[in-house]
């Protein structure tokens, strides 16, 4: 790997304003390969997005946070810029994250296709099952749907693009997130760390969780041959609290308080027949990974105290 001109470099060759070397030789500008874009590579998907590349061989680049884009080609550009858990506390941040950045890559750079990480929670004003292709509702009165605004702004900016744009709704992602304040990071963490768990949800809130593996084969897949505007990225396959609880307990001793005022929060299910059909697709479930993703959590907060 190069450090050149604020990009991390993994031997791409490029068209573009760029000297590229690999292998200490100089390769000529116009020479023209696929490779991949990935902004946000800092972030949870970002980062393992880029180890995926790196296994399969495929050529990237990561613009840095701030990195002014010029108009030269991207290749394939994975938007992974974005907030998540944090959106109530930063709603300025929420909307350069998930509109105005976007907004420029569209409008300023040349590239082969783009793909934007939208989210299942644009469904959270359903009572049915998610479809891609159904009507959503959103309400600017409520705090909550400020998210789900700003992804939806960003998806309709995708939708009038007349460059190949591609939108993926990503349904709730687990694996060794550690850091994150999401719900399932949060508990687990609560239970190592504290030995008690205090649910502001209640036992049988649900949502849909989806395997950070699952997303990043659906990410390349998608951007090589997908057939559809729009995608859900999820399991197809709702997880209530209860079933998360019954795990820890069974793999901690960690007290479990519920709050009187818990509330129950159901997200609708979500539709993932094109992903089936299409790729072939047999998700990974959190509940069957489980075992996994708590020893992973293990690990790494255990390095983490002992370096502290």
């Amino acid at each position: 790997m190069k450090l050149w001109l604020h990009y991390l470099i993994y031997s791409p060759k490029i068209v573009g304003l760029h000297t590229i070397y690999i292998r200490n030789t100089q390769i000529n500008q116009k020479e023209i390969m696929t490779y991949y874009t990935i902004l946000g590579s800092q972030g949870y998907v970002g980062s393992h997005l880029v180890k995926k590349l790196r296994q399969r061989n495929i050529e990237y680049i990561c613009p840095k946070r701030d990195e002014i884009l010029t108009r030269q080609n991207y290749g394939h550009i994975i938007y992974c810029v974005g907030l998540t858990a944090d959106f109530r506390t930063r709603p300025f941040d929420t909307i350069e994250a998930h509109v105005c950045k976007l907004k420029n890559i569209l409008r300023d750079c040349e590239f082969e296709s783009l793909v934007y990480l939208s989210s299942t929670r644009v469904y959270k004003n359903r009572h049915d099952i998610g479809n891609e292709d159904d009507p959503l509702e959103i309400n600017p009165n409520d705090c909550d749907d400020l998210y789900n605004i700003s992804k939806l702004m960003g998806e309709s900016l995708c939708n009038v693009s007349p460059k190949k744009t591609y939108i993926l709704r990503l349904s709730n992602v687990y694996g060794n997130d550690v850091h994150s304040s999401n719900f399932l990071s949060g508990v687990i963490r609560d239970a190592l760390n504290k030995k008690k768990i205090t649910l502001t949800v209640t036992l049988n809130s649900e949502k849909d969780y989806v395997s950070i593996h699952d997303v990043t084969d659906l990410i390349l897949c998608i951007t090589e041959k997908g057939r559809y505007p729009v995608y859900n990225v999820a399991s197809g396959r709702n997880i209530t609290n209860l079933e998360i609880i019954n795990k820890i307990k069974e793999l901690t001793s960690c007290n479990v308080i519920v709050a009187q005022n818990a509330k129950k929060i159901i997200f609708p299910k979500i539709n993932i027949t094109k992903i089936r059909e299409e790729f072939s697709f047999s998700p990974s479930f959190l509940i069957d990974d489980f075992q996994n993703v708590f020893n992973d959590f293990k690990a790494i907060n255990s390095n983490y105290h002992n370096s502290n």
